[in-house]
This record gives C-alpha cells, structure tokens and sequence, in this order.
C-alpha cells in the first residue's frame, strides 16, 4: 500500500499552523503588494493583508512560483510515495494548469486535482482526501473520487462595499457609484470555474436572505439531495467574524446540521471584495471526516 501525501494551497484557509494538526501539506500562496513579495501566513498574515489593502496598497496575486511548488513536492515525496495535490480552481487562476503539466515529471507520483473548489470547500476537499489516503487509497483513486463529486459545490458571497470589485473591473464606476448611493450589496455565485454575479439586494439582511434560499435551492437541483446529513455548510468572511457567527446561527435554523464552519475567505479572494464580506457554501459530502 502506498503511503500518500496530501498537498493544497493556502488559499483553502488552512494555515500552517493547522495543517501540521490535521496531517495536510499547505503550499502558501504569493502576493505582490506595491511590488514587494509575500507569502500568505509565513511573513503576512490577515491582518497585515487587510491593513494594506485600505491603505490603497497595490495588490497583486500570483500562482505558486515554479520553483517553489516543486521543492515542495520534491521534499514531500523523499517521505512518500505518491503527493495528490489540490489547489485553488482553474476558473480563478492558472496555477492548476501550471501544476499540471510539471507533474508530468514525476511519473505518476504527483496528481493534480482540478475540481475547482476554494476557500473552505477547498478546505473540505482537503480533509476528505486525507481521510480517503488514510484508509488507503491510491493518489488515483483520490483524484478521482473528488472529480466525481467536483460539481456538487456552490459559494454565494455579499460584499459590505463596492469599491474593490470596481478596482478589480468587475463593476464599471457609474455602476458603481450608483450602487453605493442606494447602498446595494450584490450577492455573488462561484459554482465550477466562474465567479458570476447572483443577484443584488438593498440590505445585508436581503442579502444573507438571498444567499439562504440560493442554498436551498441547491440542495435540490445541484446536489440532489434533501438529506442534510449529506452536506457540509459553511461560512466564510473577510474580517467579518462577529458577523459570520451570527449568521451561523440564522444559518442553523435553516440547516440543522452538526456543526458549520466559520473560516477567513481566501486572500486571492478578498483583494477583489475587500473587507466586510460574508459567504456561504453547500458542499456534497464525499466521505464522513468527523
């Protein structure tokens, strides 16, 4: 039986500190902030993130560096026998195909798991593979439990302000300011490859409402099942954690599942949406991790 390591990348929210507990490698994700490099959790953190960002710093984010996630590989395998590797989705950034075509490399050993997931879906995945490697499944056969299952996902984000989804081109300036003056707070989809707008409301509770019965919604016509024993909910947010765990509680009313997660949204997110963000997710469960 092969021994199998686990990899994802710092964008599922896990930090370094936590994957040492729950036996996952966690690749830490590079940003450009006013040209200078860091590396999320190692030398900065959330906080430090967020604090540049309302300063009007210059944000840039950027795939794995090449060399990086091959070391990282190379040190993992001199351990094990095989690496499944999951990071963020293809739809929101080229370093799953990047990934891809250097594990061609390595025989085998390194597979690379698009199923397009982030933040704490990507988190799930994570878990659920370590749990599959646990019980002795093969590299392949993680990979491809988790494809079958890839498109059993969705995430619905509400931003508190506009102004960073202007920065980033996704509302126009007029757009925009007239968003701001009636103080309108769009409710965003990621569901496979693409973040899309959902829908827009007039007040965060609208919003929460919104993303709610969007859940339900899904549970239905997307995951196909009314069992909430088959799912995982969660939540995650952009600085926001009062917040999110009031919104657990609403979200408990609706879903009476064992517990709900309450995780920061990935960075590679948040420079888009800025702080003060809420999100949810609806997640097909793979295998039992509890």
């Amino acid at each position: 039986m092969s021994k199998v390591a686990i990899l994802t990348d710092s964008n599922s929210g896990i930090t370094q500190a936590e994957s040492k507990e729950l036996g996952v490698f966690v690749e830490p994700m590079p940003f450009y902030i006013n040209g200078e490099l860091y590396y999320e959790d190692i030398d900065l953190t959330q906080d430090e993130f967020y604090q540049k960002l309302t300063e009007g710093g210059e944000i840039k984010t950027s795939m794995p560096i090449t060399g990086n996630l091959m070391d990282t590989w190379d040190k993992i395998l001199e351990d094990y026998d095989e690496l499944v590797y999951i990071p963020m989705s293809s739809g929101l950034s080229s370093s799953c195909a990047t990934a891809k075509m250097l594990s061609e490399d390595y025989d085998g050993r390194v597979v690379v798991v698009d199923n397009q997931r982030i933040s704490v879906t990507q988190k799930l995945s994570a878990l659920e593979a370590k749990k599959l490697a646990d019980n002795g499944k093969s590299a392949q056969e993680i990979h491809d439990a988790l494809m079958e299952i890839k498109s059993a996902s969705t995430i619905y984000i509400t931003v508190d302000t506009l102004e960073y989804l202007k920065k980033g081109g996704r509302l126009t300036p007029a757009v925009a300011a007239i968003g701001s003056l009636l103080k309108i707070k769009p409710v965003l989809s990621i569901y496979g490859e693409k973040l899309d707008k959902y829908s827009m409301a007039r007040t965060m509770k609208a919003a929460k409402q919104t993303m709610i019965e969007a859940l339900k919604k899904d549970m239905q016509e997307r995951l196909h099942t009314d069992n909430f024993d088959d799912v995982t909910i969660s939540i995650a947010h952009t600085q926001n954690q009062e917040a999110a765990e009031a919104f657990r509680e609403e979200l408990l009313k609706e879903f009476p599942v064992k517990e709900i997660w309450i995780d920061p949204l990935s960075l590679s997110v948040s420079c888009h949406i800025g702080p003060g963000a809420l999100a949810c997710t609806v997640t097909k469960k793979l295998i039992d991790i509890d």
